[in-house]
């Protein structure tokens, strides 16, 4: 049995993992076993998985203009978190005692397991962080020697990017799920998309609630020169939002996103990675915005062009993508079915 510890904050841990998880069904019989919290659970338990809800993650600090309020605050919450998740994790592994640890960004099961001398696989697009500035950054320095500290004497770690394997870390090119066609007219009949369409999506977090709004506007004025449909994803945080903007159609929460950024003509998301991923692998071009002073994101947004402010000319930049097309959008290949295969090595 392979137990994998999905990190449940956003949703890109858990839409990878079940890219990596459908690999790993085709190649073996091997059981899984998911232990995450919510929404991840949800995810999972909707593909049919054996899944545990017993994370329960902090959740970011974000105002009303989608910037991240007192890093270090959450910094020392996820600390607090972390130790919990250690006492969560260490039941399951004494548990099952010969069984592969593989995590996706649960450092805490990753800590438990080298105690325990398990096999570990971690999957990671974190090398270091850095949410923390100033005299405080020292304490963050800490964490990250004893992050990289772990993921060096794990037996292998799994990088969703493009780069050059060293050691014991595997770079395998962006994981996203498989699509149940490739026919993008079938799919776009499926999910009744007639016109070209613009796809707004948040995650899994209430952080994207001003893009929402900042995209609704621009499509608002967009629409009176273009024929076009807006979709919106508001995810679990703000699936019950009210809609001041009756030109969008709400999906909420669906477990079948990829399907909705394939079928798009533009998707407009915040800057985590699994959106981003999904974006390139489809082929659909995309517009990334940052939470402001979330590193990750706003060093995701960097690399492909954007920033925090380009969220005040959506308008602008949504009518470059749409009129520019799919067409000159790059295709990368999928890395789910290298990571499965990486991680049965470990098995066999």
């Amino acid at each position: 049995m392979i137990l994998f510890f999905t990190s449940p904050i956003g949703l890109g841990h858990a839409t990878r993992d079940i890219a990596i998880c459908e690999e790993l069904k085709s190649l073996a019989k091997e059981k899984i076993s998911i232990i995450t919290g919510s929404p991840a659970y949800n995810i999972f338990l909707n593909y049919g998985y054996s899944v545990e809800n017993v994370y329960n993650p902090e959740k970011f600090d974000i105002d009303s203009l989608m910037q991240l309020r007192s890093p270090l605050k959450w910094l020392f919450k996820y600390y607090m978190y972390y130790r919990r998740c250690k006492q969560i994790a260490t039941a399951f592994v004494d548990k099952n005692r010969d069984e592969l640890i593989v995590s996706d960004e649960d450092f805490a099961s990753i800590a438990v397991g080298e105690k325990k001398n398990r096999k570990r696989v971690v999957i990671t697009d974190l090398l270091e962080t850095h949410f923390v500035k100033g005299m405080f950054s020292a304490i963050e320095s800490r964490m990250n020697k004893s992050m990289q500290s772990m993921l060096i004497k794990c037996n292998r770690v799994i990088i969703p990017d493009i780069g050059n394997d060293v050691d014991n870390i595997s770079y395998v090119g962006p994981i996203v799920r498989k699509l149940c066609t490739l026919d993008r007219n079938q799919l776009r009949k499926k999910l009744g998309i007639e016109k070209r369409t613009i796809l707004v999506s948040i995650g899994g977090t209430n952080a994207g609630r001003h893009l929402i709004e900042k995209a609704s506007s621009a499509f608002k004025k967009l629409v009176l020169e273009m024929d076009l449909d807006l979709i919106v994803a508001m995810g679990p945080s703000l699936n019950n939002l009210e809609n001041n903007y009756t030109n969008y159609r709400n999906i909420g929460f669906v477990d079948n996103l990829h399907e909705y950024v394939y079928a798009s003509d533009l998707v407009v998301s915040l800057a985590g990675r699994s959106t981003i991923d999904e974006s390139h692998v489809y082929g659909t071009p995309g517009i990334f915005i940052p939470i402001k002073d979330h590193f990750e994101q706003e060093q995701n947004a960097r690399q492909l062009g954007y920033s925090y402010e380009d969220i005040s000319r959506l308008e602008t930049l949504m009518r470059e993508k749409i009129e520019t097309g799919r067409l000159n959008s790059p295709k990368l290949e999928n890395g789910a079915e290298i990571a499965a295969k990486i991680i049965m090595e470990m098995i066999c």
